[in-house]
């Protein structure tokens, strides 16, 4: 029986160095199947890293040099796959961006774009026809910026090396930064996070022994590659261990759902990861009528990542999919950071993950994790946690207090994190890498505790808002209300409420408006929704004006997120049931 190539006890130097031994051994190989409006399309190895050395070429022909980065503004398909790689041929550093969408406003999204561009000192952006020409206009005069290319004119470049010749240049070291993810704030600079062709294949071995990867594995993603989960589970972990990708786009999965059920039941996929959101998405957006027939008796996991994980979730998601072959068994969880390559832990497959169900108001108050057995879950509240895992391999992690000392098991403090696969740091941010990063240890704003070993999460330090899988940061939503007439400056806060139907956050927004007029407060409340839509491609399911007062603030006079988020939910949310709806 063949063997994965990258093993906890095998594995490459660079990136590149696989991507030789996958043109040699792999060439006639299934790479990725593309799921399109047209059909499925087959690339084998050999066909992919010919088009990536195509991108290599036109890259090289703009002057990019090893350790020069590279940006990439394109839809989801061959090209953005095929122009991270060329990037990576060439010993340079690829970061995909996110694409425009619908819903966001253009000029807003090109002035994050020219920001991200001018700070990070990006060489060659390549863009997609569509936004092409708006790109090369708002990115003109960066100095660091020697071209923004059209992605319709390189797949046609003729003349640029052989693959062989750029697979066998050597351009990296092993702990030169391979590539670059951005942190995934909706708005606002966002920080690089810089992985080393080490880290990267350090994770590879080490996930790959946590969820027991074998070369009859098919992996089966709609996620954006831009995010750390699409990157790496659903792109570079595959490609890297030769075993066959199917990929579609997020864009084409959110419009037609079952795209993603029926690619897993017509390449007999094992292996997919899902944000929480789209358990519920998929429980409740496809009609049996379209999937009759489906056979997801293949699935070995289903891993939710990315956001909060509530067991309601996998138990409609299970009792809807149950019929079609999926197993309980093959309901997982796992958590995940761009700062560790990806996983940090993950939860046993083969068997449901555990659940711990404890006092809530030990929970909250005390920051204690109390467990309640069944016979008193009638006449105490309590809340039902789901176990993230443990830690994969070569990664530790420990639960710390506010003075980052350690705490012991069940009670709640950050979560930090020390492996072999962690960012190099936050590429030209050395104040923001401080921050986060002493004595080994990554800190991670993120809150849980520790009980049997199992990590459970509790909530986010920075109160960090997750809707649909997308990180909106509070704070940047805020920064958009300052200016809009009739609310007064700074007085609006933004926060996350768990919507159950949904299996995700909905994002509420309080503000004090400085008229009582009826229809001057319907204006405001629009106008708030709008900018929050065309900002932040999230939607505002809440707009609360209140009056002056309302809002409580802190000593140092900002308002209180957290405390405004429980009054809103005790004297708006609980008193209004029908607005839960």
């Amino acid at each position: 029986m063949p063997t994965l190539p990258i093993t906890l006890n095998r594995r490459p130097a660079t990136l590149i160095e696989q991507a030789r031994w996958l043109c040699r051994e792999r060439a006639d190989a299934t790479a990725v199947v593309l799921v399109e409006h047209e059909g499925d399309r087959r690339l084998s190895y050999g066909a992919f890293f010919e088009g990536a050395a195509r991108f290599a070429g036109a890259l090289e022909a703009c002057g990019v040099q090893p350790g020069d980065l590279v940006g990439l503004v394109l839809q989801h398909g061959e090209a953005v796959l095929s122009g991270f790689w060329g990037a990576l041929l060439l010993g340079a550093v690829p970061s995909i961006f996110p694409f425009l969408s619908d819903k966001l406003d253009r000029e807003r999204y090109f002035d994050s774009v020219r920001q991200l561009v001018a700070h990070s000192g990006v060489r060659v952006v390549i863009a997609g026809p569509e936004l092409h020409a708006p790109l090369r206009d708002r990115l003109a005069g960066i100095p660091s910026l020697a071209a923004v290319l059209n992605v319709e004119a390189v797949v046609q470049v003729q003349g640029a090396a052989p693959l062989e010749e750029y697979l066998n240049r050597h351009p990296a070291e092993a702990d030169a930064t391979a590539f670059l993810q951005h942190s995934s704030g909706s708005t606002g600079l966002q920080k690089g996070v810089m992985l080393s062709h080490r880290a990267v294949l350090n994770h590879v071995a080490g996930y790959s022994a946590a969820i027991n990867l074998t070369p009859d594995d098919v992996v089966v993603s709609w996620l954006p590659l831009y995010h750390d989960m699409g990157l790496i589970a659903g792109f570079i972990m595959p490609i890297l261990q030769g075993i066959p990708l199917v990929l579609m786009s997020p864009f084409h999965w959110v419009r037609d759902p079952k795209i993603l059920l029926w690619a897993i039941h017509h390449h007999r996929g094992t292996l997919c990861w899902l944000p929480n959101f789209a358990y519920n998405f998929l429980a409740t957006r496809v009609r049996p009528a379209v999937i009759h027939g489906l056979d997801l008796s293949s699935l070995r996991a289903v891993i939710n990542c990315s956001e909060p994980v509530y067991a309601e979730s996998h138990r409609i998601f299970l009792e809807q999919y149950a019929y079609y072959g999926l197993r309980e068994s093959a309901l997982a969880t796992c958590y995940a950071m761009a700062e560790n390559t990806f996983a940090v832990t993950q939860s046993a497959l083969e068997t449901p993950p555990p659940l711990d169900v404890v006092d809530r108001r030990a929970l909250m108050e005390d920051r204690r994790a109390v467990p309640v057995d069944n016979g008193l879950k009638l006449i105490i509240p309590t809340v039902t946690l789901v176990s993230c895992g443990v830690p994969i391999p070569n990664c530790e992690i420990k639960i710390v207090d506010e003075q980052r000392r350690p705490l012991p098991e069940r009670f709640v403090g950050e979560i930090a994190l020390r492996s072999d696969s962690m960012l190099s740091g936050y590429y030209r941010r050395p104040d923001a890498t401080a921050e986060v990063m002493a004595g080994g240890w990554y800190f991670t704003g993120d809150m849980g505790y520790l009980a049997g070993g199992e990590l459970y999460i509790t909530g986010r330090k920075k109160d960090l808002i997750i809707v649909g899988g997308k990180n909106v940061y509070p704070q940047d939503i805020e920064n958009l209300l300052n200016d809009i007439p009739g609310l007064h400056p700074g007085r609006a806060v933004a926060f996350g409420v768990f919507n159950e139907s949904l299996g995700t956050e909905d994002i509420a927004i309080v503000a004090e408006a400085d008229t009582d007029d009826p229809e001057a407060r319907a204006d405001i409340m629009r106008e708030i929704r709008a900018r929050v839509a065309q900002s932040t491609d999230v939607t505002a399911r809440y707009v609360h004006l209140v009056e002056p007062k309302w809002l409580i603030k802190t000593s140092s006079g900002k308002v209180a997120r957290r405390a405004n988020r429980e009054r809103f939910i005790e004297t708006v949310l609980n008193r209004i049931p029908e607005q839960r709806g």
